[in-house]
């Protein structure tokens, strides 16, 4: 089986409740305006790019990351932007998304690129794109993982010990007033099961004290089991004109997650087989809409169902810069510049199906 084929096979598995594969593409409204926090994301977004491809190209003799991704620095309102707008929509439709990044092996890449072959016409890209081992689409987060999961766990090992004890006063206090089924349910409870479903009052009940109790049980039970982990994060929208590009060129696709800290990526087979297992929903996936993207819904998938792909990154310089736009209204937002990514080279090459050089 082909990977196209492979993608295909796990597109028909995916719930229409997720992506409706039946109902055409509609094209995003053009933005009629931008905002600095659009222009802070950007460049945070533009930075996590840059560190990847750097980090890829120190990395192998054998390998070249180079930019392919369609990109602008017009925003919305500025002159030319309606008309990239479209054009972009136009190539969503025709070819697929771009991911930002192409991996190639190092014998088909040519100097006169730059590592930037983005503006290459696009009987040129055609050609280069078909020789490329990986695209990679890159996505960042304002976050430090590894301080994140370690207050996370701190956390949720706090409230199973008042859980535990709660659950020990309520059974010296009030077994009494307990029926048997209600009772065995509270015994039950442990750091390895935190079930307290088909508990439910009785007349006989009636003690405020038990009640009160219960609630803060079922509240902390709430608090363990709050959802505790970090996302890879994929548009909800993207995932047809991803699957459309892999259907025009048939090459691998994947999504690293550029932390402050660290980085995750896990391959759009993967994001497929995922979303496609029902179960999964709200334990390694979740999905909502994004306040800082538009609105737009957003598929959040652990970063644990990925690999490590740079157990290390060094934090970069940022310093505040302000756009003016053509009718004085100023846009103040953040740049980034520096930073290294320390990739682990064998999860890297185990994600992408590669030799280790």
């Amino acid at each position: 089986m082909t990977y196209k084929e492979k993608i295909q096979h796990l597109i028909e598995k995916v719930p229409t409740t997720i992506v409706d594969w039946s109902v055409e593409r509609v094209s995003s409204k053009e933005p009629t305006q931008a905002f600095s926090e659009f222009l802070t994301n950007r460049e945070q977004g533009d930075w996590a790019e840059r560190l990847i491809l750097q980090a890829i190209n120190s990395l192998s003799e054998d390998l070249v990351a180079v930019h392919y991704g369609k990109s602008d620095t017009r925003i919305a309102g500025e002159e030319g932007f309606k008309q990239f707008y479209k054009e972009y929509q136009d190539e969503l439709d025709k070819i697929g998304k771009r991911p930002d990044i192409l991996v190639l092996k190092k014998s088909d890449y040519d100097e006169a690129w730059n590592y930037n072959i983005s503006s290459l016409p696009n009987t040129e890209l055609d050609a280069i794109v078909h020789k490329a081992i990986a695209g990679v689409e890159i996505r960042s987060s304002s976050f430090l993982i590894g301080k994140y999961d370690n207050t996370i766990k701190s956390n949720k090992l706090k409230n199973i010990d008042l859980l535990i004890s709660l659950k020990n006063d309520i059974i010296k206090k009030h077994s009494q007033n307990l029926i048997d089924k209600n009772l065995a349910i509270v015994k039950k409870i442990s750091s390895e099961n935190l079930n307290i479903k088909g508990f439910r009052f009785t007349k006989r009940e009636k003690d405020k004290e038990l009640r009160g109790d219960i609630s803060e049980l079922r509240k902390l039970i709430e608090k363990v089991e709050k959802r505790d982990f970090l996302s890879i994060t994929v548009k909800q929208e993207d995932i047809k004109v991803v699957s459309k590009w892999i259907e025009t060129y048939g090459i691998p696709h994947y999504y690293f997650q550029v932390f402050f800290d660290k980085v995750y990526g896990i391959s759009f087979h993967d994001v497929l087989e995922i979303l496609g297992n029902t179960e999964l929903e709200d334990k390694n996936f979740y999905i909502e809409k994004n306040k800082k993207n538009q609105e737009k819904t957003t598929i959040h998938i652990s970063s644990k169902s990925g690999k490590e792909i740079a157990h290390k990154v060094d934090f970069p310089n940022h310093k505040s810069q302000v756009k003016e736009l053509e009718r004085g209204r100023l846009l103040f937002h953040v740049t980034f510049e520096g930073g290294t990514a320390y990739l682990n080279e064998t999860n890297l090459f185990d994600l992408l199906n590669l030799k280790s050089s």
